[in-house]
């Protein structure tokens, strides 16, 4: 009995060297292509300011309030090991839209130009405009951020920017999704290093009480 789960144990244990040695591996591939991607964004950046001078490219250009495209959310699975993906922040900016298009409508013109009228025309005016603001609900006013959608960085630098400077976004861009795939997949590696730790101690106990089982038989 002893021997079948020291065998199986080894099996169990000879999967998890090779999924932790395909991790690694994939591990190193993800991280080259990481550091290519930097250094091809920083390459092009520098082609542009080249191209268009150092002070039309730095921060000097950036937005009075400069807010997140791209938000990294960190998730559980139901293994246990943690997923880190990226996701893209619209659902507020399309929001704002279109609130702020429903609340521009109408206001603008009130008060714009006053006549004299009859007071009776007068009275049923403020009728009207009574019976008008209970039937339609108030709009509360928007802040600062919501009425500002989000920019497009590129924008920043002008209108018509080099190639070379999308061509650094993308880069960049790239750079923040395959960030996210290679800290999930560090936090793997990581579980399967502890998994193989926990295995050997298994193993070590499993011969361990094989061996003792073996000198018992001798002895006797």
């Amino acid at each position: 009995m002893g021997v079948s789960e020291l065998d199986e144990s080894s099996l169990l244990l000879d999967e998890k060297l090779l999924r932790f040695m395909d991790q690694l591996e994939l591990l190193e591939e993800k991280r080259v292509t990481l550091n290519s991607l930097i250094e091809q964004g920083w390459f092009s950046l520098s082609k542009a300011r080249y191209s268009m001078g150092n002070k039309q490219v730095s921060a000097l250009q950036y937005a009075s309030e400069i807010e997140p495209l791209v938000c990294i959310h960190a998730r559980t699975q139901d293994s246990g090991e943690v997923e880190f993906c990226t996701e893209k922040v619209t659902g507020c900016q399309e929001s704002g839209k279109d609130v702020r298009s429903i609340e521009d409508i109408g206001p603008q013109e009130v008060g714009v130009r006053k006549r004299n009228k009859p007071k009776k025309h007068i009275t049923e005016k403020e009728a009207n405009d009574k019976a008008s603001s209970e039937k339609v609900p108030e709009v509360s006013p928007l802040k600062k951020s919501d009425l500002n959608p989000q920019q497009d960085p590129l924008k920043w630098f002008g209108i018509l920017v080099p190639h070379s400077l999308k061509q650094a976004q993308l880069s960049f861009k790239q750079v923040i999704e395959l960030s996210a795939e290679i800290a999930t997949l560090q936090t793997s590696v990581l579980n399967t290093r502890q998994e193989l730790k926990n295995g050997m101690k298994d193993k070590y106990n499993l011969q361990d009480k094989a061996l003792g089982a073996q000198l018992d038989k001798v002895a006797d």
